[in-house]
């Protein structure tokens, strides 16, 4: 597939490093030359040094031939405009990022009459991640299938969970809960466990079921369940106002802190029914006098990491809140989980992530097309979703009997609605919804499950 991605800033790095491993021919454009010089030289694309918005650009990237532009510079007005010129000048699916509020009730609209095949807000996009988690916070994150039917939960083994020194057999055979574990990771390592895996105090552990017998999970082995009831924000920008209007309209009450006076004027009007706080959002004695150990949620959101981090150190001090912490950068991933932070949203890589989950389902050469991806533990492992379009190798056949590759796990079937957990004598028929999770090698198509 041809793909031009236009801004190569830290989002259209993120892109080009992950979609290039997937035979894909990508040009990138930036009017800066020392960004595009750092992608080219580092990763599989080419580079063009121009305006993204301007025709004779874009024919030089071969517009023409292109099958999906993606625009992600700084400004939502070029990153339009760029779409748009782009679907006139070569007929492709186009993708914009666009970040601004103003355009978020619009968006429906500018997608429709603009010829967008989406708009990704990158904002909007973490500040759903943090309220589902809010809503089920025994879970550290949540990957959704089947548009919200199945969720793939991951949580941390703790030293009083049931699961602590526990055989993974016993979840069924025991427990008789119809979830199934299809990752577990250790320290740095990535594992997809059999029947006779042992679970140890901090393991994090991915389940995939639907959110009711995931509840039923929860509670037999010690986890509370059940959305919290109120929350507190430190830092008021663009997450913090989509998520407190997520929160506010399913009762949670929400109370923010933010340091611009100016800002919290805005805010204040924006959101009548939030308590906005101006003051200093790392100063101790201001979060506990607003209430901190009582709380039920807490995120830190300011635009620091080293903040972010070290409020949430101090909230899971002194609460028992669930803690989302949101991390720009992503380079210390393996000192983040030595720290045990409970829930991490990284805004870049949520919007990566769902431009690749379209431009895997773009392509039409498959017979199986992949309905979802979410990359898990750094790239280290993979959840896809595949819908089954037609007749193959691998559907009408006992799962048993099928080759499967090593590493490689079906963890459901969505049939017409049904949530099933696939045993030995189970098949994939047409039109199943299949998720199959693997760690160190890719899939295009569901064929690609079965050995060589």
């Amino acid at each position: 597939m041809n793909i031009i991605i236009v801004g190569c800033g830290k989002v259209g790095y993120t892109l080009v490093e992950q979609l290039s491993g997937e035979d894909h021919n990508i040009v990138v454009i930036d009017e800066k030359e020392e960004k595009v010089k750092s992608i080219t030289d580092e990763l599989d694309a080419m580079g063009i040094v121009g305006n993204g918005v301007s025709y004779q650009v874009l024919q030089e990237a071969g517009i023409t031939d292109t099958d999906l532009l993606i625009a992600v510079t700084g400004s939502d007005e070029q990153n339009l405009l760029c779409c748009v010129i782009a679907k006139k000048a070569g007929n492709c699916k186009t993708i914009a990022r666009v970040r601004n509020p103003i355009y978020n009730e619009e968006s429906n609209f500018l997608r429709k009459e603009l010829g967008l095949a989406m708009i990704i807000n990158p904002e909007l996009t973490s500040a759903s991640e943090i309220a589902r988690i809010f809503q089920f916070p025994s879970a550290v994150k949540i990957d959704t299938f089947s548009k919200g039917r199945i969720e793939l939960l991951h949580f941390r083994v703790t030293k009083e969970c049931l699961l602590n020194n526990y055989e993974l057999i016993h979840i069924r055979t025991t427990l008789k809960c119809e979830v199934l574990v299809c990752m577990v990771t250790r320290g740095e390592e990535v594992l997809i466990p059999k029947g006779d895996f042992v679970f140890q105090e901090g393991d994090i552990v991915a389940i995939i079921s639907t959110p009711p017998r995931a509840n039923e999970f929860f509670k037999k082995i010690g986890i509370g369940t059940g959305r919290i009831h109120s929350a507190m924000v430190v830092g008021g920008g663009t997450i913090a106002y989509y998520l407190a209007k997520r929160l506010l309209a399913v009762g949670i009450e929400t109370k923010i802190i933010e340091q611009d006076s100016a800002r919290c004027d805005q805010l204040n009007e924006l959101l009548p029914r939030a308590t906005v706080i101006c003051g200093d959002g790392t100063d101790q004695k201001l979060l506990l006098q607003e209430g901190l150990s009582s709380m039920d949620g807490f995120a830190a959101l300011t635009g620091m990491d080293e903040e972010n981090i070290l409020l949430s150190l101090f909230a899971k001090k002194t609460s028992s809140a669930k803690i989302v912490t949101k991390i720009n950068r992503i380079n210390f991933n393996s000192v983040l989980n030595d720290l045990k932070l409970d829930s991490i949203t990284y805004p870049r890589l949520l919007t990566a992530d769902t431009i690749i989950k379209y431009a895997r389902s773009m392509n039409e050469s498959l017979n199986s097309n992949v309905e979802n991806l979410y990359k898990l533990e750094e790239g280290q492992a993979e959840a896809l979703e595949f819908y089954i379009k037609e007749t193959s190798p691998v559907t009408d056949t006992p799962l048993e009997r099928l080759p499967l590759r090593k590493n490689l796990l079906i963890c459901c079937i969505n049939r017409g609605g049904k949530f099933i957990i696939p045993g030995g004598q189970d098949e994939l028929r047409v039109g199943d919804s299949v998720v199959v999770v693997l760690t160190h090698s890719r899939l295009n198509d569901i064929k690609d499950i079965l050995e060589v």
